[in-house]
C-alpha cells in the first residue's frame, strides 16, 4: 500500500465543510488529517512535515515548490465577519494595533490597508496569548477566525479586512487555498474535490455537529465565507502576491 500523504487543516470554523469529508472516511486509505492553527499547518507545509495544507496564501512565495490542488479555499467577497480589525475608537485614533500570532496572510493583509487603503501608521506589536483582552482605550487588535466572532460582541468599532480589501480594489480575497509541496496525481485531485465538496452537500450536519451561540453558522457558510476558488479568486490572490511582493 502506497504511503498516506499527511494533509494540514486549520482548526477553525470556517474549515469545517471543508474537512467534513475527510472525517466521515473519505480518501481514508490516502490521507492523513493533521489539525492545527494557520500559522503552524505553514510552517509544517514549509518544513514538509507534512505534503497538503490549507494554507494562508501568504506563505506561497516562500515554498520552494507550490501546487494548488483544490477548487475549493477560505475567501470572501466584501464582508468576511471572522478577520476584523477591533478598536474602542475610530480608525484615526488607533494608536497601537495588536497582532494575531495564529496568521500570516491576514497580518500581511492588514499592513497593506494600513498602507494603501486606509493611510495610517499605527504601532504594530505581535498579540501574545489571550491579548483579545488587550484590546482598549487606543489599542486595537486585528483577530481571526472563531475568536473574531466572538469578539465582535464586545468592539465598539469592527473593520472588516474582507470588505476593506473589496472597497480598495473591487475584488473577492483568498485568506487560506489548498496547496501541495510536490506533484499529485489528477485522480488524487479529482478525489479530494469531491472530498472537499461533501460538507457542503451535508451543511445542517456540520452546522449541528459545531454548534456556536455567538454567531450564526448557517449565515457564516452561505453569506460571508467563499468556498469556491473561481477565476476572479485567482485574480484576488495574484494581485494579493503582488503587493506582498513589493
Amino acid at each position: 500500500m502506497a504511503q498516506k500523504l499527511k494533509v494540514g487543516a486549520v482548526s477553525y470554523l470556517n474549515t469545517k465543510p471543508l474537512i467534513y469529508g475527510f472525517e466521515h472516511g473519505k480518501m481514508r486509505d490516502e490521507i492523513e488529517l493533521v489539525i492545527d492553527y494557520p500559522a503552524n499547518i505553514a510552517s509544517h507545509l514549509l518544513h514538509n512535515r507534512i505534503d497538503i495544507g490549507l494554507v494562508p496564501v501568504a506563505i506561497i512565495p516562500s515554498l520552494k515548490e507550490h501546487h494548488i490542488i483544490s477548487d475549493y479555499c477560505i475567501g470572501c467577497d466584501g464582508e468576511v465577519a471572522s478577520v476584523c480589525l477591533f478598536s474602542d475608537v475610530p480608525l484615526q485614533q488607533i494608536e497601537t494595533i495588536l497582532l494575531d500570532y495564529q496568521s500570516r496572510t491576514s497580518v500581511s493583509l492588514l499592513k497593506i490597508l494600513l498602507q494603501e487603503h486606509w493611510k495610517i501608521s499605527p504601532k504594530l506589536i505581535a498579540g501574545a496569548a489571550h491579548y483579545e483582552q488587550e484590546i482598549a482605550g487606543t489599542t486595537a487588535g486585528l483577530v481571526i477566525g472563531d475568536r473574531a466572532l466572538t469578539q465582535r460582541l464586545h468592539s465598539k468599532y469592527i473593520y472588516d479586512l474582507g470588505s476593506a480589501w473589496k472597497e480598495m480594489t473591487g475584488l473577492p480575497f483568498v485568506f487560506a487555498a489548498w496547496v501541495s509541496n510536490k506533484p499529485v496525481s489528477e485522480a488524487f485531485i479529482a478525489a479530494f474535490n469531491e472530498a472537499n465538496a461533501f460538507g457542503f452537500l451535508h451543511l445542517d450536519e456540520v452546522i449541528s455537529k459545531n454548534g456556536f451561540e455567538e454567531f450564526d453558522l448557517k449565515s457564516y457558510y452561505t453569506q460571508f465565507v467563499k468556498f469556491k476558488l473561481d477565476s476572479r479568486m485567482k485574480e484576488a490572490k495574484a494581485l494579493f502576491l503582488r503587493k506582498l511582493n513589493k
